[in-house]
Parts: C-alpha cells; structure tokens; sequence
C-alpha cells in the first residue's frame, strides 16, 4: 500500500512538473510571438508608399535630423529653381516666383521687386528669353542652427541670336517651420543674398 502511495506522488510531482514545463514553453512561445507582432508592426508603419505618375514607390520614414541635410539642399535648390527659371510668359514667371516665394522671407521678395521694378520680367517677355539654372553645389552647415548655406550655379539665358552664361553664386541661412503643400521640406530661407552673378561666356546661335 505503501508503495503504491509512493508511486501516486511520484507521478503526481511528474504531472507537476509536466504541467510547470508546459506552461512556461507556453508563456515564452506567447512572448514571442507578442514581441514579433510589435516589431513587425513597427516596420509596417516605417514603411510608406508615395503615389508618382501613377504608381506606388515604397519608401522609408526616418527622423528628421537624420535628413536635415539633404531636405535643406533641397529646399535651397527648388528656391533657386522656382526663382530663376523664367520664360517669356507673364504667367510662367508668376507662377515660378510665386513657389518660390513661400520658400523664403521677406529678403527674396525684396530682390523680387527689385528685378520687377527695374523691368527684368518685362524684358524676358519682350525679347522672348529663356532662363535656365544649372546647379554646381549646394553647401550647407548643419553645426549652428539657424543653418548656413551657400548655393554655386550657372544661369543660361537663352535669347534669339544668342545664349549667355552666367556665374550665380548666393548665400542665406534657413530656419525650421511647420511643413505644408507649398513648403514640403519645413524651411524658411532667410537673409538671401547674392553674392557673385556675372557673365562667364557668350555663344552665337
């Protein structure tokens, strides 16, 4: 009798343990598996789709200070871009000037009017002139905020007769501001100035 009250509880510690070791795997495999969702969730919500000409790109979200250089020399170009392609048409011009404009404070609005009060637009129209910008480099400082850049480019200005080039060289600081429609990058081009703006060659057509 004796033996066999030996043998329940032996048993007994054994389905103990059993049932230890099987709710431990239990807890562990459902850990896992908790874990695995919350990371798989993770990337699923770093990963985006940008919609272009109809098809769907995938890309990555990434924080911004890990992208402040390449969203600031961005930024800095599309300014430029906006700013100086101009062709002779009244309407062309307004629509450049003005993306250009969100992008930048009060100083690119003073070299706007600037150029329309010395007739610069007029003239584009009338002598049927196209300008072009082609950058060299973009440097921008990212150490002391606001940050400092310095923009290296050459202006064609395709006329009838002929084509001139010309050296562009400006410089500015940008500062943070609450991203939109007309300011994807979230930065504000303040103190712009030219430096350097001159002719470096002149080709007859």
């Amino acid at each position: 009798m004796f033996q066999q009250l030996r043998n329940i509880d032996t048993a007994f510690k054994h389905i103990k343990l059993f049932s230890f070791l099987l709710i431990a795997s239990t807890a562990i495999v459902c850990c896992y598996t908790v874990f695995k969702s919350y990371q798989l969730i993770g990337e699923t919500q770093e990963r985006i789709y940008i919609l272009s000409n109809g098809k769907a790109l995938e890309a990555w979200s990434a924080e911004r200070k890990d992208n402040i250089p390449v969203e600031a020399k961005d930024h800095v170009r599309m300014f430029h871009y906006h700013f100086f392609t101009l062709d002779p048409d009244d309407k062309v011009i307004q629509a450049n000037t003005t993306k250009a404009l969100y992008l930048a404070d009060a100083s690119a609005k003073r070299q706007y009017d600037n150029l329309k009060e010395n007739r610069y637009y007029s003239n584009i129209i009338s002598g049927n002139i196209s300008q072009q910008i082609a950058f060299d480099s973009i440097r921008v400082s990212v150490d002391q905020y606001p940050f400092h850049f310095k923009c290296y480019a050459k202006q064609k200005l395709i006329r009838t007769t002929s084509i001139v080039t010309r050296k562009l060289v400006t410089e500015g600081f940008l500062r943070n501001v609450s991203r939109s429609d007309n300011n994807p990058h979230g930065f504000l081009i303040e103190k712009w100035s030219t430096l350097e703006n001159y002719d470096l060659k002149t080709e007859n057509r």
